[in-house]
């Protein structure tokens, strides 16, 4: 068998388990109505959960950005890539840190993926151990596997049990790594009880608000405020390119670990610092987030996930013999479990026939078993949007029942 024989037969396999997964070409920009593949859709399925990403000031400021600085950075941070801009962003997320981390500061990257190897690579060396959630995004699980550290894995919002696994290490340097909102699930991770425990067994809280910048807290600060969480363990991950429309990331901890993270830090050492333009923008997005516009969007929000959550809900009550389920969600990502993989895309198929755009959610990404629509909502929604999204997936609900 020739090399690419072994790869279309690992590709086959995949076909035959409904796992195969291919590119969809976006004709217009992010949001609510889009453009894909020439075709208009009704979209829920982005992270833009403020719909930023279309916001004409950022654009505006991105074009700023672009004539001021040019496009890219032209090296490292440490090099001669850190600008103005990188910095007035550190501040600004220094500035907003502050009342939940003592003597905050901030770091930038390029992707979330690359601060989460970041921070858990650098920190976890051969004297420390990593208790890693079980639902934990992969970009935490891969930074587990690249560090010297032990790794050793918790239940799903298993307090006890991590507590007993704490009790029980020796590890000089602990470290509690988490997602703030699950990806996949929409849930919170209990981080008052984590810190609890952070503070109980002498152990550092790295916490993945990926999903809850923005979104969470009265000013969108994130997990860290709709928590009023405060303590100098806590090591927030924050990415920039999901509710704040833009790109990049952070590492916002007390300004020991961020020094710590300049000298140690290799995919910071050795990677281009981000285009200044972006930075610059993204001082307009912070000003968005916090100020009357990101708290109407989020109060939206609110509203869609009540609006949705009760419809489906509604949903699966009348259609028990299909077997759907929600998770416990409580943000702008709700995900209709289906169960089967080639149940989910099929239900997705049927929503994106009749104009909207909802993808499957397959193995490895979740459970098997477990495979879903990961509905995720945006400030820019509208009630009609998802009424419309409703009333599709009841066709198609009653749709199957009559096939079954």
């Amino acid at each position: 068998m020739s090399l690419l024989d072994h790869l279309n037969t690992k590709l086959a396999a995949l076909s035959a388990q409904s796992l195969r997964r291919s590119l969809r070409r976006a004709d217009t920009g992010t949001a609510p109505r889009q453009t894909v593949d020439g075709r208009p859709l009704l979209m829920f399925c982005s992270n833009d959960y403020l719909g930023l990403a279309a916001e004409p000031a950022i654009a505006k400021a991105l074009a700023e950005g672009a004539r001021r600085w040019g496009g890219g950075s032209g090296a490292s941070p440490l090099v001669s890539g850190h600008s103005a801009a990188h910095e007035a962003v550190a501040d600004t997320l220094a500035r907003w840190y502050a009342p939940h981390i003592p003597e905050a500061r901030a770091i930038g990257f390029c992707t979330g993926y690359m601060a989460n190897l970041a921070v858990v690579t650098a920190l976890g060396d051969e004297h420390a151990e990593i208790f890693s959630e079980q639902l934990n995004h992969a970009s935490l699980i891969d930074a587990a596997r690249l560090s010297k550290a032990r790794v050793t894995r918790y239940g799903h919002a298993d307090v006890a049990g991590l507590r007993a696994l704490l009790a029980a290490s020796t590890a000089r340097v602990k470290l509690i790594v988490t997602d703030a909102v699950f990806s996949m699930d929409g849930d919170l991770a209990p981080l008052p009880e984590l810190l609890a425990l952070a503070e109980a067994f002498d152990a550092w809280l790295i916490v993945d608000d990926a999903h809850g910048f923005g979104v969470l807290g009265a000013t969108g600060r994130g997990s860290l405020e709709h928590f009023g969480l405060s303590s100098e363990r806590l090591i927030l991950v924050g990415t920039l390119g999901k509710a704040a429309g833009l790109a990049g990331a952070f590492v916002a901890a007390h300004t020991t670990i961020v020094d710590y993270l300049l000298q140690s830090a290799r995919n910071f050492i050795f990677s281009t610092a981000s285009p200044p333009a972006i930075e610059h923008a993204l001082l307009t997005s912070f000003a968005l987030i916090e100020g009357p516009l990101g708290a109407a969007r989020r109060a939206n929000l609110r509203a869609r996930q009540t609006q949705l959550r009760d419809g489906l809900l509604a949903l699966i009550d009348h259609h028990p013999r299909l077997g759907w389920s929600l998770t416990d969600a409580a943000t702008p990502i709700q995900p209709l479990v289906v169960g089967g993989n080639a149940e989910v895309m099929a239900l997705a198929a049927a929503l994106e026939a009749a104009g909207l755009r909802v993808p499957g959610i397959r193995p490895p990404t979740v459970a098997p078993g477990t495979a879903r629509l990961r509905i995720t909502l945006c400030g820019t929604h509208t009630e009609a949007d998802v009424d419309a999204l409703l009333d599709a997936l009841q066709r198609a609900a009653a749709a199957q029942e009559r096939a079954a």
